[in-house]
């Protein structure tokens, strides 16, 4: 829709889990390592936690993916919906395996064929790992069913990896006094905290790029600095502004976009619970007002023998505008000036 007019190639900010146009924060680096260490097969259990839209399932599909040149790991299962029971978590878990039909209809043939795979795994064969999305909403039985599955375990070592990826509340279920065994599993574990406000500009900047566009074309760095405002470093909702912003701006022909169209956009989505009131307008610069001009003087009139009044002196309008403003710069420049990438 905008792509021609902000010269792009494509749309740099959809906010489906797209592994290209991952952006790596320190953060996001080491989750990534992490991720990819603990689908080498080693035993234990990987958690990662992450608020709501801040790229956890952009990072597992990118730990899915070839590295240097490697072929991709294919034993693995990827629940992204682990509100299951019991019986239709192991019928997902033997199709994702390619168990046989017989271990979709009986939980013991089931793990028979689980062990015969880890105990016929060489170091050329890719491990078998499970992969929980979403895992803060796991059932308490899957939870145990989880745990007993990780105790199976080859002589040489081979056990089925499996990773945990939820919200902030899976940390907290961790911590129930129910679940402390499988705590005592958890061998790797890393979080994802919203990002700052130069991670903002450079996540910006990377999915621009990707996209074959120019930062400084796009944003201002008063529209970055709102945009990061706004979206308190959800990368999601950083996605969500920014797309909307382009939208209006390509309706608007305006380019680079602004402070005021990041503040629309914020506004209508109710982003941070603000409303229109509660956002400070950019200052607009106003000309100089012209200074008054001193009264004149009356000569007295010797026959009244009243004397009159002393003149008022009046101070110049722009002496007092400067002594009641404050100065209109911030730490991202002000106006139109493009913020630096």
């Amino acid at each position: 829709m905008y792509e021609t007019y902000y010269g792009l190639h494509e749309r740099p900010f959809d906010v489906s889990p797209n592994p290209r146009f991952l952006f790596l924060s320190r953060q996001h680096a080491e989750a990534l390592a992490h991720l990819r260490y603990g689908l080498t097969g080693r035993p234990g259990v990987t958690v990662l936690i992450g608020e709501a839209g801040t790229g956890k399932t952009t990072l597992v599909r990118a730990a899915l993916q070839p590295v240097n040149g490697t072929a991709p790991t294919t034993s693995i299962v990827h629940l992204s919906n682990p509100t299951l029971t019991r019986s239709e978590f192991y019928e997902y878990l033997s199709g994702g395996f390619g168990f046989t039909g017989g271990a979709t209809k009986s939980k013991t043939q089931f793990l028979n064929e689980l062990e015969w795979a880890l105990k016929n795994r060489t170091p050329e064969t890719s491990p078998l790992a499970l992969i929980v999305d979403e895992a803060q909403s796991l059932p308490h039985d899957l939870i145990e069913e989880i745990r007993l599955l990780t105790n199976l375990q080859t002589p040489a070592g081979q056990a089925l990896t499996v990773v945990l990826v939820g919200q902030p509340e899976l940390s907290a279920r961790l911590n129930e006094e129910r679940l402390r065994q499988l705590k005592q599993r958890i061998a790797l574990r890393c979080e994802l905290a919203p990002l700052d406000l130069q991670e903002t500009a450079a996540y910006i900047a990377t999915r621009v790029r990707i996209a074959g566009g120019k930062p400084e074309m796009l944003f201002t760095r008063d529209a970055v600095a709102a945009v990061h405002e706004f979206a308190q470093g959800i990368p999601r909702t950083i996605s969500v502004i920014c797309d909307n912003a382009l939208v209006n701006g390509f309706a608007a022909d305006l380019k680079p976009i602004g402070r005021e169209i990041v503040i629309e956009v914020s506004r209508d989505f109710h982003f941070d619970g603000r409303s229109a009131a509660s956002v400070k307008p950019v200052p607009v610069a106003r000309p100089p007002l012209r200074p008054m001009a001193p009264p004149v003087a009356v000569a007295p009139d010797p026959a009244s023998g009243v004397e009159p009044p002393s003149p008022r002196t009046t101070e110049p309008a722009e002496a007092r505008a400067t002594k009641d403003s404050k100065p209109l710069f911030s730490t991202f420049g002000r106006g139109r000036r493009f913020f630096t990438f």
